[in-house]
């Protein structure tokens, strides 16, 4: 996880290799999204359909922070709240959608499961490789870090999850680890939503 920099101010995206980075990640995100989505649909896997959405988030996070890069930093600070916002409804979503599954039970395919959760996962770990020299800043910046680092670990747990559903030929391992990628998108949530809410305080009290 990032820790706090010595740095009297913090990276605020403003680099040819943070914008070039966006763009890259912005095209992986978007193209699993659809890949994703369409294997939870055909393996029943809401793990994967979890994942599926937080690609998509990823992917308009990542054009919103590309977007708002030199703008004012209120400006920046904004959009980071709208990217908390989004993951705490998502993070509701799949939670709501995983008591759906374990009401109405269908035991997801393993195999189809655990191959896509591998693919996403070397893409994910591609993602947080480009982003890795950018994981401190302002909450515009962070943001992107937190939602790459959320998508490496879902990729595992997914991944494991496939095993567990295979060995065990029960449901239970795919609505557990999409409860558990529900939790870290609202920590994520909060974490995000802290730290704009601190740099719009800091704006606030900053002489004109």
């Amino acid at each position: 996880m990032s820790g706090s920099c010595c740095e009297a101010r913090e990276f605020d995206g403003m680099s040819p290799g943070f914008r070039r980075a966006l763009i890259a990640v912005i095209i992986i995100n978007a193209a699993m999204f659809v890949v994703e989505m369409l294997a939870g649909a055909a393996a029943q896997s809401q793990a994967l359909k979890a994942d599926a959405l937080d690609f998509f988030a990823d992917a308009a996070t990542y054009g919103l922070s590309l977007w708002v890069i030199g703008k004012p930093p209120g400006w920046r600070a904004n959009a980071a709240l709208v990217k908390a916002g989004s993951l705490f409804v998502m993070g509701a979503s799949i939670l709501a959608l995983a008591l759906y599954r374990a009401i109405f039970v269908a035991q997801p395919v393993a195999e189809l499961m655990g191959g896509i959760a591998l693919l996403a996962l070397v893409a994910n770990v591609i993602s947080v490789l480009i982003l890795m020299r950018w994981r401190d800043g302002d909450a515009n910046v962070r943001s992107v870090w937190l939602c790459s680092r959320n998508d490496a670990i879902g990729n595992i747990a997914v991944f494991v999850s496939a095993g567990i559903v295979w060995l065990t030929h029960s449901h239970w391992p795919d609505i557990i680890v999409a409860v558990g990628m529900a939790g870290l998108f609202l920590s994520s949530a909060f974490q995000i939503l802290t730290q704009a809410r601190r740099e719009l305080a800091g704006q606030q009290a900053a002489p004109l």
